[in-house]
């Protein structure tokens, strides 16, 4: 692993096993929170859908790709700020060490200290249990393959799918993939990610999503928000 600067000034991770950087470039803390909070949390939190979620049980967040943790810990903030219940569930199968994580500077860049200790916690608790992250943050980390893994059904309100790139892991944006991640959205959900190809769009739309393409982050002109209607 070796770590590199982006543009916003936060870290992120070149992988020499995937030969895949883990964010954009153009900054790493600018695409998560673009990507998946304000594209995904903040639209489904404004939505009937939201509203009904934070009434009842919180709203599910599953993640396919925990990597650095960081769209984890920024929901975890979120959860925080909003004084709202979050249940997050993340799958990876690569998990990234312990020591690299600690050298990361995401705590110091988001100006959240105090979030130091709870972000390390989400590496250091132990796999495939819930743990209490925070007052407002329900984590769960899988160590597993998401093709083996048997997902709930009808379970999630908002799925994060943040896979390495398609030119690097194709296997990972196939219609098999995303008729799994369908099944378990409930209706009404929503799937985002920061990819927008056409052959990720047909794989989805074969899986039976609608595709709203909307603006992406810095340095890419669209992103997808796939719907279960």
């Amino acid at each position: 692993m070796q770590i590199i600067t982006t543009a916003d000034g936060s870290h992120t991770l070149f992988s020499e096993q995937f030969n895949e950087i883990y964010h954009s470039r153009h900054g790493a803390i600018e695409e998560s929170r673009h990507v998946f909070i304000k594209s995904g949390l903040e639209y489904v939190l404004s939505s009937p859908l939201g509203e009904d979620a934070r009434k009842a049980e919180g709203v599910h967040i599953f993640e396919v790709g925990l990597g650095t943790g960081l769209n984890a810990m920024l929901t975890m903030l979120e959860a925080e700020k909003r004084n709202i219940k979050l249940d997050y569930t993340a799958i990876e199968l690569y998990p990234v060490d312990i020591e690299v994580i600690k050298a990361l500077n995401y705590t110091q860049q988001l100006g959240y200290e105090y979030c130091y200790g709870p972000y390390h916690s989400l590496h250091l608790v132990c796999w495939n249990e819930t743990h209490q992250v925070t007052p407002h943050f329900a984590f769960k980390k899988i160590h597993d393959s998401l093709f083996t893994y048997n997902l709930p059904l009808n379970t999630y309100h908002l799925i994060f799918f943040d896979a390495f790139a398609y030119t690097h892991q194709p296997e990972m944006w196939r219609t098999e993939v995303f008729k799994k991640m369908y099944d378990a959205i409930v209706p009404n959900g929503i799937l985002v990610t920061y990819s927008s190809k056409v052959v990720i769009q047909k794989a989805m739309k074969e899986a039976g999503f609608t595709i709203e393409k909307i603006p992406g982050p810095p340095g890419r002109r669209e992103m997808v928000r796939a719907h279960k209607k």
